[in-house]
This record gives structure tokens, C-alpha cells and sequence, in this order.
């Protein structure tokens, strides 16, 4: 298998979060032995951003990561997992909430597209939005 930077690259709709995690200089945490898992947005996703939002934050590096590092959570949490954890710590340092409803999933106000798309390192959950940690969002 790949790792999660490979398996989101071979994936073929993430192409502005690699984009970002490139910008905010965390390849090297999708490329490492650890695990984590990545609630991954869709082009699309970036997409729905007011328009400029992502061109200001490739320029702020230290917003971006802040950013991209919010939607990584340590640790291989799988779909099994997700039923019965009610929040993830992330690699920012926030907390995402998790929510199980309906046969679905939620982190954040984002729903869960796809679930365990699996990766040497970890696992990438597809999601339909951008998440902002609190102290980003506020500003």
C-alpha cells in the first residue's frame, strides 16, 4: 500500500489539500511512520470556500497549517472506530467532534463522504467541507 500522502495523490480529488499540506509544510507528517487519519476535503469542498479564501491562506503559512493540521487526527481511526468515539484530537492541537447518525458519520459540520480509504500510514476519510479550528474561524 501507499502512504496517506500517495494514497490522497492516487485518490485524484484532493488535489488542493495537497496543495495546502504542501503550503503548510506537513508532507512530512503524511509521509511519516506514524498513523494518523486524515478527514480529507474534496476539491470540491475547497470549492465552497468564499472566493480568495484559499489564495489569502496559501500566503499565510501559519494560518494554513493551523488549518490543514486540524483535519489530521492521530492515530488509524477507522469507521468501526468512529461509532464510538464522540470527538478527535488533532494534530493542531483542537478537538474535532464526531458525530454517528443515520448510518453516517459527521466531524465537525462536515459530513463523511467515504469512510476508510486505507493507507500504510493511517486512513483517509473523504469529507464534503473545509473545517476551521475555533481560533482560525473567530478571525
Amino acid at each position: 500500500m501507499a502512504n496517506l500522502l500517495e494514497t490522497a495523490v492516487n485518490a485524484g480529488n484532493f488535489t488542493t489539500l495537497i496543495e495546502a499540506a504542501k503550503a503548510a509544510q506537513i508532507i512530512d507528517t503524511l509521509q511519516s511512520p506514524n498513523f494518523f487519519t486524515v478527514f480529507a476535503p474534496t476539491d470540491e469542498a475547497f470549492a465552497k470556500l468564499p472566493a480568495g479564501t484559499l489564495d489569502a491562506l496559501l500566503q499565510d503559512t501559519a494560518k494554513l497549517k493551523k488549518i490543514v493540521s486540524y483535519h489530521v487526527a492521530f492515530g488509524d481511526v477507522r469507521s468501526d472506530d468512529l461509532v464510538q468515539i464522540q470527538e478527535a484530537e488533532t494534530l493542531e492541537g483542537s478537538v474535532l467532534a464526531i458525530e454517528s447518525a443515520n448510518g453516517g458519520f459527521k466531524v465537525n459540520d462536515a459530513n463523511i463522504l467515504k469512510t476508510d480509504i486505507l493507507a500504510d500510514n493511517g486512513v483517509i476519510h473523504v469529507i464534503d467541507a473545509v473545517l476551521m479550528p475555533a481560533m482560525v474561524a473567530g478571525h
